[in-house]
């Protein structure tokens, strides 16, 4: 067998090894995403100006976008079973949207 020859064959088993890795890589990180997703739950009028989670509602487009402190249709990713205890300035958390 050539050197070209045994070049290609370790340089084609090193890129099989390595898609292999990512694959279940990527699989196990989509595992631990839905699992954590699983333990969390949207809190709206609890997120700190520029501090929301993805879209909440007119004026926000994803992270980030909201554009006053405990905006009622800015939502906030908290540990389930905790968003209605949280106490901002303007009362508590909220499961749903409110008016600002």
């Amino acid at each position: 067998m050539s050197n070209e020859t045994l070049s290609i064959l370790v340089a084609g088993a090193f890129a099989a090894t390595l898609g292999s890795l990512l694959a279940t890589t990527t699989t196990n990180s989509a595992i631990a995403q839905g699992t954590e997703a699983s333990r969390l739950e949207k809190c709206y009028g609890v997120a700190l100006k520029g501090q929301n989670d993805c879209y909440a509602g007119a004026g926000t487009t994803c992270a980030g976008t909201s554009t006053v402190d405990y905006e009622g249709n800015s939502y906030k990713l908290v540990p389930k079973g905790t968003c209605t205890t949280m106490v901002t300035p303007k009362g508590h958390g909220s499961l749903t949207p409110k008016n600002s």
